[in-house]
Order: C-alpha cells, then structure tokens, then sequence
C-alpha cells in the first residue's frame, strides 16, 4: 500500500512539474523572427554553451542555415574567461557546416543581417559575431 502511494505521488508530482515545461516551449515556437532560430543550429558537444545566446547571432546562424542548406554545428559558444573576445560575452560563436565548404559558409555569413565579426582558421572552423565589424584569416 505504501509503495502503491508512493508511485501515485511521484506520477503526480511528475505531471505536474510537465506543464510549466511545456508553457516554455511554447513560447520558444512562438517567437517572431525571419527565421525559425530554434532549430537552426547543433552543438558539437553537449559541453558547448550556446543557451545565452542573443537572438541577433541566432538569427546570423539561422541565416546561415538557410543559405547553405545545412544547420551550423557550433563548436564554441560561450566563454567566460576569454578575455576581451565576443566570446566572453556570449555575442560570438565557431562553427562548422558538414559538407559545405569555408568559402560558402563566409559568403552565407557576409549576407547575414546584424553580422558583426568573420574570422577564418586554418581547421575549417569559421568565427562569426554580433560585435564590431572586422574580418581576419588565421591561416
């Protein structure tokens, strides 16, 4: 009986922590942009910290995504000690696009509206920004 109570509570309990949840998403689906920035980019590791991200670099990566035909896969977010980097502030992330080349990924990058720093290195990860304009190939 005591165990029978128990699963009860916890099922209930669980249905009810369900709903705020499901509240969030919904506002998540119903944000107004150009693009739908929910889906528009991965994560390379679940480590990467792109939860702070604004939504003009969502929107530069959703810009991204649809002129490459490709979701971005970000292998560097958010981090706090970098220094004077956009990184620190969130405003910045690398990426990669499978399958698609640097050159194409910086020309989709180019065209984004509210595109503030390009950057190239040599292992075909690509910079892109919120922060000031500037371009720069570490190659």
């Amino acid at each position: 009986m005591r165990t029978l109570f128990r699963v009860a509570l916890g099922c209930v309990l669980s249905l009810g922590l369900l709903s705020p949840a499901e509240a969030v998403e919904k506002k998540k689906r119903h944000f107004f942009m150009k693009h739908d920035t929910t889906v528009a980019y991965t994560l390379q590791r679940v480590s990467v910290k792109a939860n702070c991200f604004p939504d003009e670099l969502k929107a530069i990566l959703a810009h991204i995504a649809k002129q490459t035909g490709k979701k971005p896969v970000v292998t560097s977010g958010h981090r706090p000690r970098s220094g004077r980097s956009q990184h620190s502030h969130c405003f910045a992330a690398d990426i990669r696009v499978p399958g698609v080349s640097e050159k194409k990924i910086v020309a989709a990058a180019r065209s984004a509206p509210g595109i503030g720093g390009i950057g190239r290195y040599c292992n075909g990860i690509v910079h892109v920004d919120i922060g000031p304009k500037r371009t720069w190939n570490y190659c």
